[in-house]
């Protein structure tokens, strides 16, 4: 499938809607000049050019459009088989220093980088549309709300950009005529795709991103992982709210009672399944939303936090997605979806490992190969994505448009692992709990290149994506803590611990619901739990397992605390700490030690 797109020319009134912000025009002449892109396209979010691009797309064999009946105004994209993933080795921070980027950051120099990349972008649109995408990162009426515009000679690029945010005339407006308004400037080119011209760049201090060499969303839809985390963490840290890479939901009581919790869990940890969860039946009247299933922006109102969801669509791992393990989501993308690199089966549908049903007895791989069930091959690609409007999803929250956001009840941070963590337990306050997102680790899976199943530290799901030194990052969690008066309370869990025999002890998905009962239980008062050392857990009848098929000795290995292991953990707590030289707190490292300290007791 073609990644490398010559230009359009579209019809008169289509592609010429010109913002009237001069700073915004100068840019766009100057990469203009840079690029020598064939012609402009100005894009205005409107149906009628959202029609045009993608009958352009599929005449360029950038999209493939799906059977009408079984998945209504669909289409599936291949990326190149050497850009299915982020690339973290190629992805810098070009603060002015490399201590302002810290240890966890690849670092580079920003003048030496803007040379670099300007070399690289140099002729690099000839024959090519340069495509101008406006958009918005929040709801339209929030004081969060950031604006950013996108160069990008990728079709695919803008229209997953009209997906996952909110593109065209919104932006413009919110901008102004102001030539010294904030805005973030972004520019991509999928060069010739090739590896080693692959770069992702970010320059904090300037408001501005630079992607090349890849067509591949995570590294090119730069509102996404770009703006929204590594750009955004940045100007929160210096503006005074936080930028978090947290699903945020929404629960009600039968009785119409409602929190909203936020979580951090590093990509492929079920965090999409987890803010589109189902109760089982046993919580009859009880009801989930979902507000946002990736990133959180976080501000400060009457003492407590209040979260909006910057995105307007979703961006998720397809393999395992099924109406058995996430059925909201399924409803979500059978239509007017996008997606990337999955199996395209004879009739025009879309299949993936783990999908309902029996896989076909022939399909095309997301290679563009021939594949049947007996192909050593997965037909799609272990990290395939969708991309669908967040309207798609049944259970949308009502409140999620609303400016000044929802207040947050609860922070809950989590990760894959087999052993040590139990299933569920809360911090004894904000700095214990800045410690246990600090320390959270996880077992790497397929959504980032590099080795799968080791236990690697992901500080608040947030390694890959803090803008700048993750020691001030901490600094920055610990001062919002203490300009809160009602601060949410900070849990930990682990739906993957495993029992003898590599089995999955705990039955996860929609029986969330039973810690998440509990961790809503804490936050309204409920003393229903046990002091251990490392915080407070549930007794077993403080969970609701009621119609729950599961061993009582389960649940005791669930919640058990093995002090060898804590020994261990605490001593791998440390070593990470001492791998980031000197920068994390002094009080972060004193919750170590007294940690270490409960447990010699």
């Amino acid at each position: 499938m073609k990644n490398i797109a010559p230009a359009i020319s579209p019809p008169s009134g289509i592609g010429n809607n010109k913002p009237a912000n001069q700073a915004v025009l100068d840019w766009v002449h100057e990469v203009e000049l840079l690029a020598k892109p064939e012609n402009i396209f100005w894009c205005d979010g409107s149906e009628r050019e959202c029609d045009y691009l993608l009958q352009e797309a599929m005449r360029q064999n950038v999209l493939i459009k799906l059977n009408e009946k079984k998945v209504p105004r669909s289409y599936l994209h291949r990326s190149n088989p050497n850009d299915v993933a982020r690339v973290e080795q190629f992805t810098f921070i070009c603060a002015p220093t490399k201590e302002e980027a810290g240890p966890t950051n690849n670092w580079s120099e920003p003048g030496e980088t803007y040379v670099k990349l300007q070399g690289l972008l140099k002729g690099a649109m000839r024959g090519r549309t340069l495509f101008v995408v406006p958009y918005i990162m929040g709801p339209p009426d929030s004081p969060l709300t950031k604006v950013g515009f996108e160069i990008t000679d990728s079709i695919y690029v803008v229209l997953s950009m009209r997906i996952m945010t909110r593109m065209g005339e919104v932006a413009v407006k919110r901008l102004g005529n102001d030539p010294a308004a904030e805005w973030n400037r972004g520019v991509h080119s999928l060069l010739d795709i090739d590896p080693a011209r692959r770069f992702i760049c970010h320059f904090p201090q300037d408001n501005t991103i630079i992607s090349v060499g890849s067509g591949y969303g995570g590294n090119v839809l730069l509102s996404k992982k770009c703006l929204a985390l590594r750009i955004g963490s940045y100007l929160a840290r210096k503006q005074g709210w936080m930028a978090e890479h947290m699903l945020i939901l929404g629960v009600e009581s039968p009785e119409g009672k409602k929190h909203y919790v936020a979580a951090a869990f590093p990509s492929a940890c079920g965090k999409t399944n987890f803010a589109m969860l189902i109760p089982p039946k046993h919580f009859a009247g009880w009801k989930v939303t979902t507000v946002g299933d990736d990133i959180a922006w976080m501000q400060i109102r009457n003492g407590r936090l209040y979260a909006v969801n910057p995105e307007n669509g979703y961006f998720g791992v397809v393999p395992g997605t099924s109406y058995k393990s996430n059925p909201n989501a399924m409803k979500s993308i059978s239509h007017d979806t996008l997606y990337t690199n999955v199996a395209l089966t004879d009739d025009g549908d879309v299949w993936w490992e783990g999908k309902d049903g029996p896989p076909p007895k022939h399909a095309i791989d997301w290679k563009g190969n021939d594949w049947t069930p007996d192909s050593k091959e997965k037909a799609a690609h272990p990290n395939s994505r969708f991309a669908t409007p967040m309207r798609n999803n049944p259970v949308l929250d009502p409140d999620v448009e609303k400016g000044e956001g929802v207040p947050i009840s609860a922070i809950i941070f989590g990760g894959r692992r087999s052993n040590t963590m139990p299933l569920v337990f809360q911090s004894f306050d904000w700095e214990h709990g800045v410690y246990l997102g600090a320390t959270m680790a996880s077992e790497t899976t397929a959504a980032a290149t590099g080795a799968v199943g080791q236990v690697r530290r992901d500080p608040m799901a947030m390694l890959p994506f803090c803008g700048y030194n993750i020691g001030d990052y901490f600094r920055h969690w610990l001062a919002i803590g203490k300009r809160l008066t009602n601060p949410p309370l900070i849990f930990n869990v682990n739906w993957f611990r495993k029992g003898e025999g590599g089995k999955f002890l705990w039955p996860g998905f929609g029986d969330n619901m039973r810690v998440l009962k509990w961790i809503i239980d804490r936050s309204e008062g409920s003393d229903a739990a046990l002091k251990s050392p490392i915080g407070w857990l549930p007794g077993l009848h403080d969970l609701d397992l009621a119609e729950l098929e599961i061993d009582h000795k389960c649940v005791d290995e669930l919640l058990e605390i093995d002090h060898e292991e804590w020994k261990k953990e605490l001593a791998e707590h440390k070593n990470f700490f001492d791998s980031l030289g000197g920068v994390v707190p002094e009080v972060l490292m004193k919750q170590g030690e007294q940690l270490a300290a409960r447990f010699a007791e």
